[in-house]
C-alpha cells in the first residue's frame, strides 16, 4: 500500500477545514484502494471517529509526541516515511512566522529539504498561499516549491502570487476547493436536526448569517471593532425580519467563533426570529445540508460561501480577505461582495434584500458552473495519480 501524508488544519475545529480533508478522502477513495494517508493533527480520536471508513493514520502533534503543533518529530516524520506529501487548504502563509503554534510554513520548508533528500514529491493540492509579506516567507515558499512537482491551486490569485514572488516554480494548474463536492445527508436526518433546532418555521423562508471572531484584525481602516460589527449585523438582522418576514440562522462553521456569534445575537431586538447552529454540535455535511435551505446566506467565513455554492444557495461575501472575493468570482458571483470597511446596515441589508430578490435566477446561473468547479477539485486525484505511481 502506497502511503501519502495530508498537511493542513485538521484538529475538527473548523468545519471548512473539516470539508476539505473528509472530501480529499472521498475523492481517493472513488478511484483508488492502495493509498494509506498519515494525517498530522492536534486531535488523532477527531480523525478515527469521523474518518476512519478510510485507510487513515493520525499523527498526534502534542507536547507528548515532541511536538510544539507544527514544529516537531510527528510533521518531520510525516514528510519524511511517506511517498508524498500533499499540502492542503491555506497554510503556507508568512504572518506570525517564527511562531509554530501559528504558522505552518517555516516547519514544512525547513523539513522540505529532507523530502527532497529522499524524493519524495511535495504537491500543493486545491489549496491557496498566502499572505506571503516578508523576504524569509519568500524565501520559505520558495524552499516548499523546489521539492514540488506540481502545485495544484484552488484560486488564480495563488498562481499570480506564485509567479510573482517564487521564480522557480513547477507547473500551476487551478481547480477548486475540495469542498465543493460536500455531499448533504439524508432527508430523515436533515429534518430530525431541523426539529430538534426549531428552524425553518416561518413560511417566508429564512436567510443565514456567519460573522468570525478576527473583526479587530480583519478591518483594514482599523476602526471597526467586534461591538460595532456585531452591532449592525444585529441591526440588519432586525431590518429584514421586519421587512421581510423571515427567520434569521446564523451558522458558526468554526468552534472559535461561537462566542463572538452569541454576542451579536444578544444585540438583536426579534431573537424569537433568530437560531444558532455550529460545528460544536453538527458535521459539516449536516451544516452544509441546513445552508441548502436557506434562500441567501451572507457570511464572513469562507467555507460558508463554499457550502453554499455546493448546494446552490446564493450567498454574499461580507468581504475581509481577499481569498473570498476570488470564490466568488470564480462561481460567477463578482458583484455579490460587500466590504467590511465601512459597512452599514443600510449597505448591508440593501445587497441581502437585493439578493433575495433575484435568489431563483442566481441559482440557474451558479449551478452549471459550481458543477464544473466540482469536477475541476476530483480531477486533482487523477494529476497527482500520475506522480506517485511514476507516470
Amino acid at each position: 500500500m502506497k502511503t501519502i501524508t495530508v498537511l493542513g488544519n485538521n484538529s475538527g475545529r473548523n468545519a471548512g477545514d473539516n470539508a476539505i480533508l473528509g472530501n480529499l478522502l472521498d475523492d481517493f477513495a472513488r478511484e483508488r484502494s492502495d493509498i494509506l494517508f498519515q494525517v498530522p493533527t492536534l486531535n488523532p480520536a477527531f480523525i478515527r471517529n469521523h474518518f476512519g471508513h478510510h485507510p487513515v493514520r493520525p499523527m498526534g502533534m502534542l507536547p507528548w509526541n515532541l511536538a510544539v503543533k507544527n514544529f516537531g518529530w510527528p510533521l518531520f516524520r510525516s514528510m519524511t516515511s511517506t511517498g508524498m506529501v500533499l499540502i492542503t487548504d491555506n497554510i503556507l502563509f508568512d504572518r506570525k512566522f517564527y511562531n509554530p503554534l501559528v504558522n505552518y510554513l517555516m516547519s514544512i520548508a525547513l523539513f522540505s529539504s529532507f523530502s527532497r533528500k529522499k524524493n519524495i514529491p511535495i504537491v500543493l493540492y486545491n489549496a491557496s498561499v498566502g499572505p506571503i509579506d516578508q523576504e524569509s516567507g519568500r524565501r520559505a515558499l520558495q524552499a516548499v516549491l523546489d521539492g514540488s512537482p506540481l502545485v495544484i491551486t484552488r484560486d488564480e490569485q495563488t498562481r499570480e502570487l506564485i509567479e510573482r514572488l517564487c521564480p522557480r516554480h513547477p507547473e500551476i494548474v487551478v481547480h477548486a476547493d475540495c469542498a465543493l463536492n460536500t455531499e448533504i445527508p439524508s432527508e430523515s436526518r436533515l429534518q430530525e436536526i431541523i426539529r430538534k433546532e426549531e428552524l425553518f418555521r416561518g413560511p417566508k423562508g429564512t436567510i443565514g448569517l456567519n460573522i468570525n471572531a478576527y473583526i479587530d484584525t480583519w478591518s483594514r481602516s482599523g476602526k471597526l471593532r467586534s461591538d460595532d460589527f456585531h452591532a449592525i449585523i444585529a441591526g440588519t438582522a432586525d431590518r429584514l425580519i421586519e421587512e421581510l418576514d423571515v427567520d434569521i440562522l446564523f451558522t458558526v462553521s468554526q468552534v472559535m467563533d461561537m462566542k463572538s456569534t452569541l454576542a451579536c445575537v444578544r444585540k438583536i431586538r426579534r431573537r424569537d426570529r433568530v437560531r444558532v447552529v455550529g460545528n460544536d454540535r453538527y458535521t459539516y455535511q449536516e451544516l452544509a445540508g441546513l445552508l441548502s435551505r436557506l434562500e441567501v446566506h451572507a457570511g464572513l467565513r469562507t467555507h460558508t460561501l463554499i457550502f453554499c455554492a455546493a448546494v446552490n444557495t446564493p450567498m454574499i461575501n461580507i468581504e475581509a480577505y481577499p481569498k473570498s472575493a476570488g470564490f466568488l468570482r470564480t462561481i460567477g458571483m463578482k458583484d455579490w461582495n460587500i466590504n467590511l470597511d465601512g459597512i452599514t446596515v443600510d449597505s448591508l441589508a440593501g445587497i441581502i434584500r437585493k439578493a433575495w430578490a433575484e435568489r431563483e435566477g442566481l441559482r440557474r446561473m451558479m449551478r452549471p458552473i459550481v458543477d464544473l468547479e466540482k469536477k475541476k477539485a476530483r480531477a486533482s486525484v487523477g494529476l497527482v495519480s500520475m506522480i506517485l505511481d511514476g507516470s
